[in-house]
């Protein structure tokens, strides 16, 4: 998976908007939608709510858990634990990125929310290269890291397999070159 399919899974998470319009219900695939009435909260998925955002059919209000003290909190946290904390949202990077690329007028204090989003993915990032590091050096099998989230797993995907793939090779070599010697000693000891 690249990014942007991520990302479009990230779409289809929920956010509440103040429409401008009134309108029944929608019945699409994923389930219906609504109705909207002018002035009252509905919730609806993102993506639904960039496009009528950007027609200007409506307020987008951001997530529960954007809020520039709350996403200090889940920092400090972050930077104090070994282990990786359970994130507000499986897809809080992407839902930053979309929301307040969108609607980053409606979004009481976006560029400090985008701070501490940010701040909070390069934490998860050093300590999930560090993680992996230490995998790769101990020469593992397999591992578990709980509370990673979709995008933090798809940034190190494409590196995993081929790290892995190069320390089996080198493992390979160094058995076959240890088989040798043990040979090679075997014929000297043999012809003494």
């Amino acid at each position: 998976m690249d990014p942007n399919e991520v990302e479009f899974l990230g779409e289809k998470q929920l956010v509440s908007i103040v429409p401008n319009f009134n309108f029944d219900m929608i019945h699409l695939i994923s389930g219906s939608i609504g109705p909207f009435r002018a002035g009252l909260p509905v919730k609806i998925p993102i993506w639904l709510a960039i496009n009528l955002k950007q027609q200007h059919k409506c307020r987008i209000i951001g997530q529960e858990w954007m809020d520039v003290e709350d996403l200090k909190n889940i920092k400090e946290e972050e930077k104090k634990s070994k282990v990786f904390t359970k994130m507000p949202s499986n897809h809080y990077m992407d839902e930053v990125h979309m929301l307040l690329g969108a609607a980053s007028d409606d979004i009481p204090n976006a560029d400090e929310i985008r701070t501490a989003v940010k701040d909070i993915w390069d934490i998860r990032m050093s300590k999930l290269r560090t993680s992996i590091n230490a995998f790769l050096k101990s020469e593992g099998t397999h591992a578990k890291l709980d509370h990673l989230t979709a995008m933090e797993i798809n940034n190190v995907r494409p590196l995993l397999p081929h790290a892995l793939d190069q320390m089996v090779r080198l493992q390979q070599i160094g058995q076959a070159s240890a088989t040798a010697d043990s040979r090679e000693e075997s014929q000297n000891m043999s012809s003494i």
